[in-house]
C-alpha cells in the first residue's frame, strides 16, 4: 500500500506571528491612551447624567488624587457630599476665625488694646497678656482684674467650644539683670505657676474640656524684649494663650483624646473635680 502523506506539519505556525502582531497592537493602544488627557467638564457632563443629584467639586484640590478614578474614600471622585470633611473644616476656621474677633471686640471695649494683643493665624488665636493685667510683681496670684477679663474670654471660648482643640497657656518671665540670668528653679516656677493659675481659672469658669488645657513654663527664655532695662524687660513678663482650632485630618489624635475625655469623666462622674 502506497504510504500516506503526512500532513499539518507547521501548518498552525501562523498563530504565532498573529499572536505577537495582536500583543504588539495591544501595547500600541495603551501607550496612545496613556499620552491622551480627558476633558474634566465632559467626564462631569457624563457623571451628572448618571447622578442628577450629585454636587460637582473642584478635582484638582482634592486630597485623594484627581481625575474621574480618584478614591472617594480618600477624598476624591467627582462629586462629594456638602457635609464632607473639607465642608467641616471650612466651618471649623471660620469659627476660629470669628473667635479671634469676638476677642479682638472685647479688648478694643474694654480698652486694654495696650496690654492684649490678638492675632489669627493658620486657624490658630494668639492672645498676649502683658504682666500687668494678671499679676503683681513676683506673684502669681491672679488679680481681680485680670479674672474680669478671663470670665469674659470664658465666655467667648464656650461660643466656640466645638471648633477648639486645644488651648496652651504659657508662662513667661523678665531676666532681672542684663549680664545676669535668673535662678532657674525659682524663674520656671513662677512662670509655670502663673499659666497654671489662668488655666486653673479656665477650667473652672468654661465648659472647655480640662484634657484640652496645657500650662507650660518658658521662664526668661523666650524675650521679645531686650532685657537691658526696664522698658526692655517689661514685654517679657507676659502670659500667652494660644488657641487651637479642630484639625479633622489629625483624626487618630482627636479620636484618641476624645477617648480619654469619655473615659476620665465617667471616671470623676461627669468630669467633676475630686480630691486625690
Amino acid at each position: 500500500m502506497p504510504k500516506k502523506k503526512k500532513g499539518g506539519e507547521g501548518g498552525a505556525n501562523w498563530m504565532d506571528t498573529y499572536g505577537d502582531m495582536v500583543t504588539l497592537l495591544l501595547c500600541f493602544f495603551v501607550l496612545l491612551y496613556s499620552m491622551s488627557t480627558i476633558s474634566e467638564d465632559k467626564w462631569k457632563a457624563i457623571v451628572q447624567s448618571f447622578n442628577p443629584g450629585g454636587i460637582p467639586t473642584d478635582m484638582e484640590n482634592i486630597k485623594g488624587g484627581t481625575g474621574p478614578s480618584a478614591d472617594e474614600d480618600l477624598g476624591g471622585g467627582v462629586f462629594t457630599d456638602p457635609n464632607s470633611v473639607e465642608a467641616q473644616q471650612a466651618d471649623i476656621d471660620a469659627m476660629m476665625e470669628q473667635l479671634a474677633q469676638a476677642i479682638k471686640n472685647m479688648v478694643s471695649e474694654e480698652g486694654l488694646e495696650s496690654t492684649i494683643q490678638v492675632n489669627y493665624e493658620g486657624g490658630k488665636v494668639y492672645v498676649q497678656f502683658s504682666n500687668s493685667v494678671f499679676f503683681l510683681g513676683d506673684s502669681s496670684v491672679l488679680q481681680p482684674a485680670g479674672q474680669e477679663i478671663l470670665s469674659k474670654i470664658c465666655v467667648l471660648l464656650n461660643d466656640a467650644e466645638d471648633a477648639i482643640d486645644e488651648i496652651r497657656v504659657q508662662g513667661h518671665t523678665a531676666q532681672q539683670y542684663a549680664n545676669q540670668r535668673n535662678e532657674p528653679q525659682n524663674d520656671y516656677r513662677l512662670a509655670a505657676n502663673r499659666a497654671i493659675e489662668v488655666v486653673l481659672f479656665l477650667q473652672n469658669h468654661s465648659t472647655i474640656h480640662p484634657a484640652r488645657m496645657i500650662p507650660e513654663s518658658f521662664g526668661q527664655w523666650r524675650p521679645i524684649g531686650n532685657n537691658k532695662d526696664e522698658a526692655g524687660r517689661a514685654p517679657n513678663r507676659r502670659v500667652e494663650m494660644i488657641i487651637s482650632g479642630v484639625d479633622l485630618n489629625a483624626e487618630e489624635f482627636n479620636e484618641a483624646l476624645k477617648q480619654y475625655m469619655t473615659t476620665s469623666d465617667e471616671a470623676v462622674g461627669g468630669g467633676q473635680t475630686t480630691t486625690p
